[in-house]
C-alpha cells in the first residue's frame, strides 16, 4: 500500500495541492490588501496535474530502472508433477 501511495497517489496530488495552497495564500493576502481577488483558473490545475503525471512517471522510471534482479539472473520454474504431486511454480 505504502507502494501505491509513493509511486502514483503523492506525485499526483502534491502539486495539486501546492498550486491550491499557494492560490489560497494569495486570495488571503489580497483581500487582506483591499485588491481583486485571483481566481483559481483550470490552466493552473491542468498544469499541476501534468506535472504530477510527469513525476509519477520520473518515478516509476526511476524504481524500474534501479531495482530488482538483473537481466538474466532471476529464473521461474513452471509448475510440475513429481511423484504424483504438483510441485508448486517459484522464481529462483
Amino acid at each position: 500500500m505504502i507502494r501505491v501511495l509513493l509511486t502514483y497517489i503523492l506525485p499526483l496530488a502534491l502539486p495539486t495541492a501546492v498550486y491550491i495552497t499557494w492560490m489560497y495564500y494569495l486570495r488571503h493576502r489580497s483581500k487582506a490588501r483591499g485588491n481583486e481577488l485571483p481566481e483559481i483558473k483550470s490552466t493552473g490545475i491542468f498544469v499541476s496535474i501534468l506535472v504530477g503525471v510527469v513525476l509519477m512517471f520520473a518515478g516509476l522510471t526511476y524504481i524500474a530502472m534501479n531495482s530488482g534482479a538483473p537481466p538474466g539472473d532471476g529464473g521461474y520454474e513452471a509448475p510440475r508433477l513429481e511423484n504424483g504431486k504438483i510441485i508448486e511454480p517459484k522464481f529462483r
